[in-house]
């Protein structure tokens, strides 16, 4: 949460301050899309999870939020108008994504763990603050570089879960010598 909210809080005012892009529309447009693509890359990322592991989904989705964010941050006017919304596109499935990886780690109190996770939210509030706080004193530029840290964080999920139950996918595999390709529902790992 802290990490999308770290970037749409503060795309305008970047691309004011270092494109001299107007924040009432641009900034206000670039905001939308924004939000937009992070609803579009939801749905991807619930397809995408019946085909792939969630580990790679976040792991693949963490890296190209990365670049995105890069590039929005180095890139010319041009390119921060198309790297900020895509950041949103691929932070989109993160929080589910962890959320559910961290639920399927315990075996027991699903609720109670459940409502310490929601908690996370609390990120939000907190993030953007930092990021203002860092851009008053170093420059907005460098305030938005500890979202790297976030990215960084929710990175290293996808390495070290743990998951008791991977979720199940959708194997497309070549039965016998036909060229038949048939689907089957397989779970990660299962040794298939």
């Amino acid at each position: 949460m802290g990490t999308e909210q770290g970037v749409a809080n503060w795309i305008s005012q970047f691309l004011f301050t270092y494109h001299a892009l107007d924040p009432q529309k641009t900034g206000a447009d670039t905001v939308a899309y924004f939000w937009g693509l992070m609803t579009a890359g939801g749905v991807l990322g619930l397809l995408l999870l019946k085909l792939l592991d969630s580990r790679i989904v976040l792991i693949s989705f963490t890296i190209l939020a990365i670049v995105s964010l890069s590039a929005g941050l180095f890139g010319s006017a041009q390119i921060a108008l198309i790297a900020f919304p895509m950041v949103g596109f691929f932070a989109s499935v993160m929080y589910p994504i962890i959320f559910s990886l961290a639920l399927n780690s315990v075996e027991e109190h699903h609720g109670s763990f459940s409502g310490i996770l929601v908690t996370g939210i609390i990120g939000g509030a907190i993030i953007p603050l930092i990021v203002g706080w860092l851009g008053d004193h170093f420059g907005l530029k460098l305030g938005m570089c500890f979202l790297y840290f976030t990215l960084g964080y929710i990175l290293s999920i996808g390495f070290w879960a743990k998951p008791i139950i991977v979720n199940k996918t959708i194997k497309l595999f070549r039965k016998g010598d036909d060229d038949t390709i048939s689907n089957s529902v397989e779970a990660i790992g299962d040794g298939q």
